[in-house]
């Protein structure tokens, strides 16, 4: 049953993380520029390392991966990838203090790129901010990040319009973020989403979009949570 008071377009995002869950990434917006970003280049752990205990967390999300974050594909070579740069948002056009996932360690990580001109990411960012606020903590944080190019007047014009507050205003005008993942194999289009154990090891990844404050987004990232107590 839905419920009567959730938004029309949450509820077109619920049908559309279902049929992801059939055609995975269909609903993704191609990037077509790359931007002037660098792509950092990723360590490859592997199942050794620092991202040894991955392979085990990785065995026990993967049931967790279906309905609305059906499309969430598990990985199948965890590796760091700690060293993706962006910005904290607190400067103007596209500027601000440097991070990296490394900044975020002790905590799992739902990493998403998207742009204002991407209109699956218009429906997705309410409900990541909703999964924000339900799940956020200091164990857990949804880690959004633009890469409009320019400056910042479109991305906060566009997290207003949509009604985001709790999420924080991460950005990269360079597309860098993009680029890595891009060379990693883990996005050709947005929105993209990698989830991110608390030693910043990839779980797993999507493109498109989910319905994340939906019960099955929710309890995937809960179960990562509680998966990186103490690892």
């Amino acid at each position: 049953m839905t419920d009567p008071g959730k938004p029309r377009s949450a509820l077109r995002l619920v049908a559309l993380a279902a049929l992801l869950g059939l055609i995975a990434g269909a609903a993704a917006v191609y990037v077509r520029q790359s931007g002037s970003g660098n792509a950092p280049e990723i360590a490859s752990a592997g199942a050794s390392g620092q991202c040894a205990a991955a392979s085990g967390k990785i065995a026990s999300l993967t049931p967790l991966m279906k309905g609305q974050v059906a499309a969430m594909a598990p990985a199948d070579r965890p590796r760091p990838l700690e060293d993706l740069t962006f910005k904290d948002g607190t400067g103007k056009d596209g500027t601000g203090k440097d991070l990296t996932l490394a900044d975020f360690k002790g905590r799992t990580v739902l990493l998403n790129l998207w742009a204002t001109w991407c209109v699956p990411c218009r429906e997705e960012m309410p409900a990541l901010d909703r999964l924000e606020k339900a799940e956020g903590s200091d164990r857990f944080e949804v880690v959004a990040v633009n890469i409009d190019t320019g400056s910042d007047e479109k991305p906060k014009a566009f997290l207003s319009e949509t009604g985001v507050a709790a999420l924080k205003p991460y950005r990269d005008a360079s597309m860098g973020v993009f680029n890595a993942l891009k060379k990693e194999g883990l996005a050709f289009g947005l929105p993209v989403t990698v989830l991110l154990d608390d030693k910043g090891c990839l779980l797993s990844a999507m493109n498109g979009p989910a319905a994340w404050d939906g019960d099955e987004g929710r309890a995937l990232v809960r179960a990562a949570a509680a998966a990186g107590t103490g690892s």
